[in-house]
């Protein structure tokens, strides 16, 4: 169906589209990348990185010379083989995912292939809810080159499981490819070229546009219905003596029915996936009639033990005192702060009053921008933790673990509340500070009801 290195474009080079072009490029692929943002193309043209992602900028200054950009879709169309759109499919007021800017790329795109007589491959790669690609996104093409799906053209429903930070690795190495495809020409085609692009050897799973599409939004719902179940043992563990989040979730990920990933206690799942992927799985189901109870409890639970973490960091702090937060973006190695739990977290012990700095490696601008004013965000750590009440670790970055604790300037008696228990290790015992662990029971009271109950045994 294609050279064996075929001609691609991609549509879009946002936070997702310049890294999958940049990955194209690295696998021997011609890329023709297109924006409507003129120093995105013209970034890109430079052979720099229009985005901020690890590894995104060296990557593209390697293969510079395969790398192209440029405005126009309907001639990067006609230029490519295949074209991937990953353009923003936001979030309308319901909680369904708006194609606006989906159908535009659909337009544009029809208008090269009105101009072709060769065999195109398009594919879909923003997420979208069921039945959108048959329903909307297929009709605009046709509609747009006065061809046929299936007949004229290809088209594929094939959504990345990436995560903001280690895109290029994920691209590169997924547990396997989602194919949805309009027909088998089509499916045939893109699992091929995968075979080109990913280095892991995994598996394509080709399925209909439809199967395809809930499987994208029901993986990521069921994986927030896993953090939020460890989330509420890490709080059971909290309130019991003697009992440990880590111990208990290192025994449930042995079982292979369970698994170890995304089942590690700690702040609530956040970033531009998972919240919004969570609410769609529900409002899909409620539109075919059908209850998603667990999507709905999942998203209720995440937001219900931060209040929680905020309530027992009010208990330790002096009203009016200092809290330091250490890590602000949704998760480590990012900048990106959408649905951060731990600016959530920031802001609200702001709102209460207390004098709230933060601290992030990468999200200092980005956090900044989300929090305004009535948060301080430092530049450094040390700045950060100086003469703070208080010290919440609540983003499980490496950097926090390795922390050199002695040359920080700590007050006397200062709280660490490790969401992620990063620091046990260095700091729990330690007199001149109280280490609070969550998801750790209190040990001291546990041990104090064993020698009770040891004295109970002996007297009787």
């Amino acid at each position: 169906m294609f050279l064996n290195e075929p001609r691609v474009s991609v549509i879009g080079l946002g936070k997702l589209g310049s890294p999958m072009a940049a990955v194209f490029a690295s696998r021997g692929f011609s890329v023709i990348g297109v924006d409507a943002l003129p120093a995105a193309v013209e970034a890109l043209n430079r052979g720099e990185a229009p985005v901020d992602e690890t590894g995104l900028a060296e990557l593209i200054a390697g293969n510079s010379a395969r790398l192209t950009a440029r405005a126009d879709t309907a001639s990067a169309v006609t230029d490519s083989d295949a074209s991937f759109i990953i353009v923003p499919t936001p979030s309308d007021d319901q909680g369904r995912f708006a194609l606006d800017a989906a159908l535009a790329a659909c337009r544009e795109i029809g208008r090269g292939l009105a101009q072709k007589d060769s065999y195109h491959l398009v594919v879909m790669t923003s997420t979208v809810m069921p039945g959108a690609c048959r329903e909307s996104l297929i009709p605009a093409l046709e509609a747009a080159s006065g061809k046929r799906a299936g007949r004229d053209f290809g088209f594929c429903y094939s959504p990345e499981f990436i995560a903001l930070g280690s895109v290029i690795r994920d691209f590169l190495n997924p547990d396997f490819s989602l194919i949805g495809e309009a027909d088998e020409t089509a499916g045939a085609a893109l699992a091929q070229l995968y075979t080109q692009v990913v280095a892991n050897g995994a598996p394509a799973r080709r399925m209909s546009l439809e199967s395809a599409e809930l499987a994208k939004i029901a993986l990521n719902s069921y994986v927030t219905t896993k953090i939020s179940f460890a989330n509420t043992l890490a709080e059971i563990c909290h309130a019991m003596p003697g009992a440990d989040v880590d111990a208990v979730t290192g025994a449930l990920g042995l079982d292979r029915r369970i698994g170890k990933a995304y089942l590690s206690g700690g702040l609530g799942f956040g970033g531009p996936c998972f919240p919004r992927d969570n609410i769609a799985f529900r409002v899909m189901a409620k539109d075919r009639g059908i209850k998603a109870e667990l999507a709905k409890a999942t998203d209720l639970l995440n937001h219900c033990w931060l209040d929680n973490h905020v309530s027992r960091i009010a208990e330790a702090t002096p009203p009016g005192g200092r809290v330091a937060v250490l890590g602000l973006a949704y998760k480590p190695t990012s900048a990106v702060v959408t649905e951060s739990q731990a600016v959530q977290l920031a802001q609200r012990l702001a709102d209460r009053g207390y004098g709230v700095r933060g601290y992030d490696p990468l999200a200092r601008e980005t956090a900044r921008a989300a929090l305004g004013p009535s948060v301080t965000v430092t530049e450094t750590v040390s700045d950060a933790v100086a003469r703070a009440d208080t010290i919440v670790i609540a983003n499980p970055d490496p950097a926090f673990k390795d922390l050199d604790w002695d040359s920080l300037d700590l007050l006397p008696g200062v709280t660490v509340y490790d969401l992620w228990r990063l620091c046990e290790t260095s700091l729990a015992g330690r007199a001149e500070l109280r280490y609070l662990g969550y998801g750790q029971g209190d040990r001291a009271a546990a041990l104090g009801e064993v020698l009770v109950a040891d004295r109970r045994r002996a007297s009787s």
